[in-house]
This record gives C-alpha cells, structure tokens and sequence, in this order.
C-alpha cells in the first residue's frame, strides 16, 4: 500500500530545478535534452527548468556553489538536492531527484 501512496506524494508537487551548463558542449547540450525528456516524461509539465550557462554568467556559479558541470539542482520541493555529471542515466537521475525510489 506505501507504494501506491508514493507516486501520488510525487505526483501533486511541483519541482522547481536549475541546471548548470558550460557553453554548447556536447556534454552541455546532452544534459540539456536529458534533462528535459525526463521531465517531460515524469513531471508532466509540474515543473520549472533553468537552464544557466557559466559562460555568460559566471557569477552564479558561487551562490549555489557549483564546482564541477553539469550539474542539475532540485531547489523544490525541500530538501535541495544536486546531481553532478553525466545526466544520460534517466534511472540515476530520478532517484536523485527522489522522483523513483531506488
């Protein structure tokens, strides 16, 4: 019965998350439409993406302390939540967003 209930605790939050890329790299644009099928494909339009290059704004690299790219963070529901690297692992990436239990 607990499973049931947890796709529906998933199911009624938004989720807002920022990605942070360099440039158009292949890494960059990669992570970018991996991120956004698997939002698409589990989120279905309860979320928020932003995407933030470090190129053009290399200052906000220090308030969310980013140290290594991509890096997608899961700033809600609480608790925020980082995924660093390669987003190509849909089943890693949804556990980290706490999307699916491991």
């Amino acid at each position: 019965m607990k499973e049931k209930q947890a796709p529906d605790k998933v199911a009624s939050k938004h989720f807002i998350l920022k990605l942070y890329i360099a440039g158009q790299s292949p890494k960059s644009i990669n992570a970018i439409a991996n991120i956004k099928t698997i939002c698409e494909e589990n989120l279905h339009g309860r979320y928020e993406l932003e995407v933030i290059d470090l190129y053009e704004r290399p200052q906000l690299a220090q308030g969310d302390q980013i140290i290594a790219l991509p890096t997608l963070i899961r700033k809600l529901p609480p608790p925020l939540r980082r995924i660093i690297g390669d987003l190509s692992d849909t089943g890693r990436v949804l556990v980290g967003l706490d999307i699916q239990k491991v």
